[in-house]
């Protein structure tokens, strides 16, 4: 390790300071000595107070420290000495002079800057304090939210439809106490939990009222007899009068009007049937079925194109009054796009199942393993053998309206109006078969292609099929956006919406309570 005299590390420092002012760098290359011995000697210089800039710079970007270290140095000495100090140094006593008056104004403006750190401080904690309120304002409605979807998911699996009213029994009281004590829990309010299974919260006390449950009273509570109810002899009356010989076979309907020609009124009709109906004497007689509930709609959920499909037959005239073409049409409920259509001189299973393996393929769904679901009514040929094994051979699901129910079919149904009002429909009839399939080519070209659906926010369901709808709907919303903006006094509220159904259901399913 190679050692320097006290002289040359003298000299050699003097070079660091001004009015040379080298670099540890430019140093380091004339004399051959390392960066890190010569940064070790300015440092130790520093220490015993000498003034040595950290750069090569002009003095006015000289560090606060080293500006400051001068000043003390400066301070005790005359004009003249200042001057010649100024000359070896390489500085202005001009340049002294202002870095004096900084460091004297140094406390004035510290005490303002403080003032101002403090002020700064104040605001900004009343700041992050305004922001953690609505941050946990936020947390708890988004709690409440997580909560209140939780607690619709449970209802509606475990209570079902809910009306307000109704009498429940004490199993679902307390499964509805529980749900609306877990969402609570897990921060939703009282009153949020309850309405949303149609309850009051004076309702939910008086359930809670006594910590456990209580069932309801009203079947059990004892009621006073109506003043004008029957007694138990005209009651019996009733029963006999209507199994007497006369009246054995005859509606309640009948035997109160006989009664009444001949000067008698023991009860009402609805009495009569009230009365008969206690005795368990009030059935289907003969050839009459019993009441039957009302079968409920086939309900299917489209979300996207080859899901959910619907066929119909319609019949075309022909040339001559009571002859007939008919027009097989499919069309996906989805995008509305017509995916098959045939005209042909019979409706049977044979055709149909033609038909339907022709638009399979047009389609290219044996590459999809997703299922489609095909509705239809209940024509001959959408129940023949051979249609229904056909589609078990394509793994296509059958669906079927109810019986004599044209609502449970409606997409078809609408479209055979469309068509059969589209202007140019030969209202005289088809003169021939060729005629009728080049008429419906061009009708279900322009339907794919050039009608802008109502439905589908008017793009077309060629467009809807394909997934292009959305960038042309976004492209017109861009376009009002940009309108409302360039004269915002053309519209009093929001623009339009452009959005399409995330998905299309084919005879969706009412509540209970509606």
């Amino acid at each position: 390790m190679p050692h320097y005299s006290p002289e040359r590390k003298e000299a050699i420092l003097q070079k660091m300071a001004p009015p040379h002012s080298l670099t540890v760098a430019e140093l380091a290359s004339q004399e051959g000595i390392s960066t890190a011995t010569l940064y070790n000697w300015r440092k130790a210089a520093r220490g015993r107070g000498a003034v040595l800039p950290s750069n090569s710079a002009h003095p006015d970007k000289w560090s606060s420290e080293e500006k400051f270290r001068i000043v003390l140095e400066t301070a005790p000495m005359t004009e003249v000495e200042l001057s010649e100090y100024c000359r070896r140094n390489g500085l202005y006593p001009e340049q002294i002079e202002t870095w004096k008056a900084a460091c004297m104004g140094a406390n004035a403006l510290s005490d303002e800057q403080a003032k101002q750190n403090r002020q700064a401080a104040r605001a900004e904690k009343k700041r992050v304090k305004k922001l953690e309120a609505e941050l946990r304002r936020k947390e708890k409605a988004l709690a409440e939210t997580a909560a209140l979807l939780t607690l619709s998911k449970k209802a509606e699996a475990n209570l079902g439809p809910q009306r307000r009213g109704r009498m429940t029994s004490l199993p679902d009281r307390q499964q509805a106490v529980t749900l609306i004590q877990e969402a609570q829990g897990n921060g939703a309010r009282l009153v949020k939990a309850c309405a949303l299974l149609n309850l009051s919260i004076r309702t939910y006390q008086r359930w809670t009222a006594n910590k456990a449950v209580s069932a309801d009273q009203r079947p059990v509570v004892p009621r006073p007899a109506p003043t004008n109810k029957l007694s138990e002899a005209e009651r019996q009356a009733v029963v006999s009068l209507c199994n007497q010989k006369e009246y054995r076979s005859c509606p309640p309907a009948f035997i109160v009007a006989d009664q009444l020609d001949q000067g008698r009124y023991l009860a009402s009709e609805s009495t009569f049937y009230r009365v008969l109906r206690e005795k368990d004497q009030v059935h289907p007689r003969g050839r009459q079925k019993a009441p039957q509930s009302k079968r409920r709609a086939t309900t299917h959920k489209a979300t996207e194109p080859n899901q959910l499909w619907s066929w119909d037959i319609s019949w075309l005239p022909g040339p001559a009054k009571g002859t007939w073409f008919y027009l097989y049409l499919m069309l996906d409920v989805y995008s509305r796009k017509i995916v098959g259509h045939e005209v042909y001189h019979s409706e049977t299973g044979e055709l149909a199942s033609e038909f339907i393996e022709k638009a399979y393929w047009r389609e290219h769904l044996a590459t999809k393993d997703k299922p489609l679901v095909l509705h239809s009514d209940n024509g001959s040929p959408m129940k023949a053998s051979t249609f229904l094994e056909k589609l078990y051979d394509l793994g296509i699901t059958p669906s079927n309206s109810r019986p004599r129910v044209s609502n449970d079919n409606a997409y078809s149904e609408s479209l055979f109006k469309t068509l059969k009002f589209r202007p140019g429909f030969p209202v005289n009839g088809f003169r021939t078969i060729e005629e009728a399939r080049k008429w419906v080519l061009a009708f279900v070209r322009w339907y794919n292609t050039e009608h802008r659906h109502s439905a589908l926010n008017y793009v077309t369901p060629q467009q809807r099929h394909t997934g292009e709808a959305d960038q042309i709907l976004a492209q017109r919303k861009q376009i009002i956006e940009a309108a409302k903006a360039e004269n915002p006094r053309r519209w009093s509220g929001d623009i339009r919406n452009f959005s399409l159904p995330e998905s299309v259901t084919l005879n969706p399913e009412k509540a209970a309570n509606c």
